[in-house]
């Protein structure tokens, strides 16, 4: 069953913006720490940036005031935007997050990712 969604990803232009997306499924009753992180060809898995549900953030350094993460807590939605984009920020974009279900507290629960592309 998927819990996390992501939206918002495509190709854009190096300089250019998106704004990611992730939506909490019904299934989901609350988040905890809720999250992006970024996977390029070759290389391992690395944050992006996370938020807590009191609002601490913590970004990477190579996305510091250029990347915006916020929350919507009544929609259980992560958003992730992202302006004056460079093509080493090309990867598949991962939402995370701490889930409290029905049954269960599943810590790391991991979207199906969406692919960002920033290319001329």
């Amino acid at each position: 069953q998927v819990h996390l969604v992501e939206s918002g990803g495509g190709l854009v232009q190096p300089g250019g913006s998106l704004r990611l997306a992730c939506a909490a499924s019904e299934t989901v009753l609350s988040t905890g720490v809720m999250g992006w992180y970024r996977q390029a060809p070759g290389k391992q898995r690395e944050l992006v940036a996370h938020m807590s549900r009191s609002g601490s953030v913590e970004y990477a350094d190579s996305v510091k005031g250029r990347f915006t993460i916020s929350r919507d807590d009544a929609k259980k939605t992560v958003y992730l935007q992202m302006n004056n984009l460079k093509p080493e920020d090309t990867g598949v974009y991962y939402c995370n997050a701490d889930l409290e279900l029905a049954d269960r507290y599943e810590y790391d629960y991991w979207g199906q990712g969406t692919q960002v592309s920033v290319s001329s």
